[in-house]
């Protein structure tokens, strides 16, 4: 039973999350102490319950200590199998962060996920992110990933839903080419008028195109009804992505221009990914190999790199003028 210190370096979630995915691929048990002690709500909140149910169900796992604000868990896994899940934490809490538990697993033999929650909300990568920058650095590794936006969810009421089925595959090295690569926006909303995303991608549009030179290709997602009102804006260029929150109060091509400037500043960047999605493809450079660079070592990085250490798995990561990571 291997033992990990859930307060340790950005002692939150991810801890958990990354733990219990380590845990259902080497087939070793694990037992997650002190969770989420700094934080302000300690222990478990209800998307992390609901990301561990998420793995255990790809793995057959027993797990104690599944409860609100509990401090430690122990998760046990049994055999890796293809699994169809339906998840529902309850709360607007983040699909895409229990995606990121269950997609390592699922990859491995295969199986369909519908999750039901916040599509995007603070604190976490957006559903678009992870479909249109995280998921194609996988697949172009090899990995069959599909995923379907069912219904957008925001803070607080959530209501979203998202279905992603995966086919068994070993994916080769993680690779991420040099350059700029195909560059997007998706501007999206639930229960706003129609304009609202049009004004939001206009002005990231603009705004790309005037200050880095990018030539960017809209998508615009304007739903009715929903659980809440809420709006968003992904946009991206090659494995480089930002996203921005709609809020009342705040102008529609405020949210566009938040997203473009931080994408902007990333294309400015050394690197071949961006901050966030370095530390997300950590455990795939781990079970596949590879490389690729970013300009930072966040703490989120740092703590990836710790976890997979625990584990016994070989990732490099070298401090320059940019952060090289390579397994």
């Amino acid at each position: 039973m291997l033992t990990v210190d859930g307060s340790c370096l950005e002692g939150g979630g991810q801890i958990v999350r990354l733990a219990v995915a380590l845990s259902a691929l080497a087939q070793t048990p694990v037992t997650v102490t002190r969770i989420r002690e700094n934080r302000k709500n300690p222990g478990l909140a209800p998307q992390h319950i609901a990301a561990v149910r998420a793995v255990a169900g790809a793995c057959d796992a027993e797990c104690t200590g599944l409860l609100p604000q509990s401090r430690e868990i122990t998760f046990t896994p049994g055999g890796l199998r293809r699994a169809d899940l339906r998840i529902d934490p309850g709360t607007a809490g983040s699909i895409p962060l229990i995606l990121q538990a269950w997609l390592p697993v699922a990859l491995r033999a295969g199986g369909s996920i519908t999750v039901t929650g916040g599509t995007e909300v603070a604190w976490s990568p957006t559903i678009d992110y992870l479909d249109r920058v995280l998921a194609p650095v996988l697949r172009r590794a090899g990995a069959s990933i599909a995923v379907e936006v069912l219904e957008r969810g925001y803070y607080p009421r959530g209501g979203g839903r998202v279905h992603v089925r995966v086919e068994p595959s070993r994916p080769g090295p993680i690779a991420v080419p040099e350059g700029k690569g195909e560059c997007g926006i998706v501007s999206c909303s639930t229960g706003l008028p129609a304009h609202v995303v049009e004004r939001q991608a206009a002005a990231a549009r603009e705004f790309l195109r005037r200050d880095p030179g990018l030539a960017c290709t809209a998508t615009l997602d304007a739903r009715e009804g929903g659980a809440g009102p809420g709006s968003s804006v992904t946009v991206w260029s090659g494995a480089k992505g930002a996203v921005a929150l709609g809020r009342r109060g705040l102008p529609a091509e405020e949210v566009g221009r938040t997203a473009a400037r931080a994408l902007a500043r990333e294309c400015e960047s050394p690197g071949t990914v961006d901050v966030h999605l370095a530390d997300q493809l950590l455990v795939y450079l781990a079970c596949y190999g590879g490389e690729y660079s970013t300009h930072t070592l966040s703490m989120h990085a740092r703590t990836a790199c710790w976890i997979l250490s625990e584990f016994g798995y070989p990732v490099g990561c070298r401090v320059n003028d940019v952060v090289e990571f390579s397994g």
